[in-house]
């Protein structure tokens, strides 16, 4: 597990803690103002936690991968770079 696997982890159960709050607030007719509100803090925690998942992964997989096969190391870090 990578260092920031937990962080990545809390980052995810607080998303999935707005989604939960979203459907509830849906099924209780709350403004769509307020659902608009929770939808916003779901998508930025899943950023939040791809964008720690990714940095992660360039600072140390990819910074030990250089060291063996850079060309291979390449390819990997345009395949993340899809997902920024």
């Amino acid at each position: 597990m990578h260092a920031s696997h937990p962080e990545v982890i809390a980052r995810l159960k607080r998303a999935r803690g707005h989604l939960a709050s979203v459907i509830q607030m849906i099924e209780a007719d709350r403004p769509c103002v307020d659902l608009a509100q929770q939808l916003h803090a779901v998508e930025k925690a899943i950023a939040n936690a791809k964008r720690e998942l990714i940095q992660d992964h360039i600072d140390h997989c990819l910074d030990e991968g250089i060291a063996t096969t850079s060309r291979a190391v390449l390819e990997e870090f345009k395949e993340m770079s899809k997902y920024l």
